[in-house]
């Protein structure tokens, strides 16, 4: 056996931190412009409407959804650094070209849409990352930094907005640099800053970076990626076949994590919007309030779970998430007598625009302005009529909308880190690119079709049947899991190396 020596557990860690660092600064690439994506598309090109602001949106997901498989199966034949600095430079060229799409004289949202997809593009590396420390670490490492990653990635999501808002200071016209033809606005600032965040990432990967590999038992050992020290003894450890079964069912899952999530986060703003009659300004302010709560509530349960899953397993950890965020959903039912206030209704003809349906389920920053009668000073409030279930379905009470977030913000990162674990620890020691590739590409798909779901049954049928059917999917991945519930253990105990 080879000893880990005390500069070789201090160089891993290293290299550990700065994973991650770039799953953080990943989840930043996406969120920092996330609110300034509308007004910046309608400043450069006036023929983009709200349904090519949703292909801009979702470009960043499909990038990183082909990218992914790409960059892990990179990771498995050669160093690590490779794929880690080319994917690194791709965004940092992606937030360049975004901060330069104002330039073109026609087909500037084209630009755009490309400049967000290959931000996306660049984001796959994420599987490079989860391979990078799922080898990395033992099998008594692997939980606690697996939590530590989705902590990264949380407060990236989180501190994204919190960046855009400081940048809204420099305001639209900002200053502008003839000389390099650049406008340094509200709208590009972000994209440039996390430019620089891209390079100082390349330059810490180049200066710290290393590559190590360790077995579930924490022993060095070379793998064909590896610079480090190690043993080709240990390579026998990789003898043995991967249980397929365990793998497919946890992709499945973590698509259904993904899913209900990314429907959550889209039904916010509509639905409070209908049930409580909210402007959209206070549906932008209470929800923003509502998210930013729920991201620390989710750090904190990132840090508990690396706790508490030493006492009581992955598997039980995992089984009792998705039953919180079962419950959260089930709680979002309709029920009760009172029905939500319908907008405008008092007026009984067709004279007054109403909004349509598929811009109430827009994302907030993409809701277009609302041409309103001259009578009228306000924007129209409550349950559309065009929405016909709006006349039968009772409202969702304000109680039960917080109750489901605390819950969901509860179930979804404990789902979340113990899916990652599990799967690492099925996958066992042998190359793990293409297979965190693979799960990432999923987690990327959920997030596209999560929204047009919703957008889907929540439009044309309501709550009832969009939160019913979110809880019939939940308990079908349950039923899965149960299923394959003794087939989630770590390779060596499969084979009988180690014991659970």
């Amino acid at each position: 056996d080879v000893v880990e020596s005390q500069e070789h557990y201090k160089s891993r860690w290293r290299s550990i931190w700065i994973m991650y660092l770039t799953m953080f600064l990943s989840s930043v690439g996406f969120s920092i412009v996330i609110m300034s994506v509308w007004p910046y598309l309608q400043k450069i090109d006036p023929t983009a409407d709200a349904s090519f602001l949703g292909w801009i949106i979702a470009s960043y997901s499909i990038g990183q959804m082909v990218a992914s498989p790409l960059f892990g199966l990179w990771s498995n034949y050669r160093p690590r650094r490779e794929p880690l600095v080319i994917s690194t430079a791709i965004s940092v060229a992606a937030n360049c070209l975004y901060a330069y799409v104002h330039v073109p004289h026609a087909h500037n949202k084209y630009y755009m849409l490309t400049a967000r997809a290959l931000v996306g593009f660049g984001a796959g590396n994420v599987a490079v990352v989860r391979s990078y420390i799922a080898g990395a670490t033992s099998l008594t490492e692997r939980t606690s930094a697996m939590a530590n990653t989705s902590a990264c990635q949380a407060v990236g999501f989180i501190l994204g907005p919190v960046f855009q808002t400081c940048f809204t200071l420099i305001g639209e016209e900002g200053v502008t640099w003839k000389f390099l033809c650049l406008q340094l606005n509200m709208y590009t600032a972000p994209v440039l800053f996390g430019a620089l965040l891209g390079v100082i990432n390349i330059i810490l990967i180049f200066a710290i970076f290393r590559e190590h590999r360790v077995d579930d038992m924490g022993r060095l050992y070379k793998s064909i990626n590896s610079d480090g020290e190690g043993s080709d003894v240990l390579d026998q450890n990789t003898e043995g076949s991967i249980d397929h079964v365990a793998v497919v069912a946890l992709n499945i899952l973590f698509f259904v994590i993904l899913f209900v999530f990314a429907v959550f986060e889209t039904i916010a703003t509509p639905l409070t919007m209908d049930m409580y009659s909210w402007t959209r300004k206070e549906a932008v302010f209470y929800n923003g309030i509502i998210l930013s709560v729920i991201g620390i509530e989710s750090v904190t349960v990132f840090m508990v779970v690396k706790t508490l899953s030493k006492k009581t397993g992955e598997r039980a950890i995992l089984h009792a998430g998705l039953l919180i965020v079962l419950v959260g959903f089930f709680i979002l039912l309709p029920w009760g007598k009172k029905l939500p206030n319908i907008q405008w209704q008092e007026i009984k003809n067709n004279s007054i625009p109403r909004t349509a349906p598929s811009e109430m389920l827009a994302p907030f920053w993409s809701l277009p302005e609302l041409q309103l009668p001259s009578n009228h000073t306000a924007e129209p409030v409550g349950c559309p009529v065009t929405q016909s279930w709006c006349l039968n379905t009772p409202m969702i009470y304000l109680a039960q909308y917080i109750s489901s977030d605390v819950l969901i913000g509860l179930g979804y990162p404990v789902c979340n880190v113990m899916s990652y674990t599990l799967y690492s620890k099925v996958l066992g020691p042998k190359p793990q690119g293409v297979y965190m590739g693979w799960l990432t590409a999923s987690g990327s798909g959920a997030r596209i079709l999560g929204p047009v779901f919703v957008s889907q049954i929540y439009t044309h049928l309501g709550p009832r049947w969009a939160f019913s059917l979110i809880c019939g999917v939940v308990v079908v991945s349950l039923l899965l899991l149960e299923i394959v519930y003794k087939r989630l253990i770590p390779f060596s105990v499969r084979y009988g190396r180690m014991q659970e």
